[in-house]
């Protein structure tokens, strides 16, 4: 094969051997079940049932970074911030997303362990008294231990985990990239309690306007990467 038809090839597949990508494939056995279960919720929820997408987001990092002139490799200046900053230590968020309405609710927590999501889930479940809840969740230990005493304390509360290694079936991931974009990225905090008071601000205009994700893809297939460029031909 020519080098000519191999750009062509990659070029065909919009492959650039400049950039770099990343992501996940699931090996999930039970990766179909799984993915209906969490699909099904979304296209057609138990009537009269609340259905919350729940996840953390730990580690937030409070930078605080360096600010002044910049000097650009034409010769011009402009005001900005540079790469450099300084730690000021980490928060963790803990999200629910009620999926029918789009509502958000939070909670901060210095530690992302079994008692802090316990603390957390325990709040959001005390707001639907008397109501059928499913909650979507991520295969995190702390989600599903072997014994789970809370969940038997709770029969109304219903758990359904995506498959591993498929987190952008859990609608909360959408919310957590929209929060870093409009609330983090970029933005300089001297303290973690900065970083919860900006969180905490998104999430008050965000519920005022909130709408739900409309989800559209009913069926959910299972995909392996491919070995070599030659099998994208194929």
């Amino acid at each position: 094969m020519s080098r000519y038809q191999v750009w062509r090839v990659l070029g065909k597949h919009d492959i650039h051997l400049q950039r770099r990508r990343s992501w996940c494939v699931s090996t999930d056995s039970e990766f179909a079940p799984k993915a209906a279960d969490v699909v099904g919720l979304y296209l057609d929820p138990p009537q009269n049932a609340v259905v919350l997408s729940v996840d953390e987001k730990p580690s937030i990092q409070a930078l605080e970074r360096a600010q002044g002139w910049l000097r650009l490799p034409n010769g011009q200046s402009m005001m900005g911030f540079s790469n450099r900053y300084k730690r000021h230590g980490t928060t963790t968020l803990f999200a629910a997303l009620e999926v029918a309405t789009g509502m958000v609710k939070t909670g901060h927590f210095k530690r992302r362990r079994r008692r802090e999501f316990l603390a957390f889930m325990s709040e959001v479940v005390a707001e639907y008294p008397k109501r059928e809840i499913h909650v979507i969740l991520d295969n995190l230990s702390t989600h599903k231990p072997k014994r789970d005493r809370w969940l038997a304390r709770h029969p109304n509360v219903h758990l359904h985990y995506t498959p591993t290694n498929a987190c952008w079936l859990n609608q909360i991931e959408i919310w957590f990239s929209i929060l870093s974009r409009a609330a983090l990225q970029g933005v300089s905090f001297t303290s973690p309690r900065q970083v919860r008071q900006a969180i905490n601000q998104f999430v008050e205009a965000y519920n005022q306007e909130a709408a739900p994700f409309e989800w559209r893809k009913r069926h959910v297939q299972q995909k392996t990467l491919k070995k070599c460029y030659a099998d994208l031909c194929h």
